[in-house]
């Protein structure tokens, strides 16, 4: 089991892969054939949802299907863990974002997440985009944790697990190359200037890339070169 840092989370949100139910839940995925089959069958994309969560307003049901173009909300003690196309979603509990179409219809081109957090596995392909209310996230294949935090700034902070992601905001921007968790905080100093500040890996696990990663049927960085990095230690 990897180490990790919470801030203002519970371990139970990060140690979620390990339940039975889950991992019976991703075996039938896979062995279903995944999206593509899924997809061809007209199924449900929804790997696992527990509690409660709404898709466009409505309550949503485990046996619906999540598309692009879908606004997704999770309630307290919930959490909803879906895939489209190549890549793989873990939204976290009291949640809001928006998923938006790529090229086609099975294609995700932008996360727009308003609240709360969400862990990400995105495949290769077109430019993609993570937007939060303070930084924007630009995805080229890679492993993503990403939080807003609800405090008056709507801070958010976004971890590069793996691969390479540029990260903006209105006044600042990095290209994040990674291969074990270079993360970044959106701090907002004053309206037109909000600057990036590196931090430490927080709320997310090595296991729960690992586990989304199986559900699209790749493999994380450090499972392909065999050994892990090591984490950035500054915070705020």
């Amino acid at each position: 089991m990897s180490a990790h840092t919470l801030s203002g989370r519970d371990a139970t949100e990060v140690l979620w892969f390990q339940r039975r139910q889950t991992l019976q839940a991703a075996a039938a995925w896979v062995a279903a054939g995944g999206w593509s089959a899924a997809a061809a069958q007209q199924r449900s994309n929804i790997v696992e949802l527990e509690g409660d969560a709404t898709l466009n307003g409505d309550g949503l049901r485990p046996d619906a299907t999540v598309q692009t173009g879908d606004v997704i909300e999770t309630g307290p003690k919930s959490r909803l863990m879906f895939v489209i196309g190549n890549s793989s979603f873990h939204v976290r509990q009291n949640s809001r974002l928006a998923v938006e179409r790529g090229q086609t219809l099975n294609a995700v081109s932008l996360l727009r997440l308003l609240t709360g957090a969400v862990v990400s596995v995105w495949g290769r392909g077109a430019s993609r985009r993570i937007v939060t209310p303070t930084l924007t996230a630009g995805i080229r294949g890679t492993g993503v944790y990403t939080e807003v935090f609800a405090d008056k700034d709507f801070r958010s902070y976004v971890c590069n697990c793996y691969g390479t992601v540029d990260v903006s905001t209105a006044s600042d921007k990095v290209t994040s190359v990674s291969e074990y968790h270079q993360a970044y905080w959106a701090d907002k100093r004053a309206p037109d200037d909000v600057v990036l500040l590196p931090g430490k890996a927080i709320n997310h696990t090595d296991e729960e890339l690992e586990f989304l990663a199986r559900l699209v049927q790749q493999r994380t960085a450090w499972q392909i070169s065999g050994r892990k990095g090591t984490q950035t230690t500054e915070d705020l």
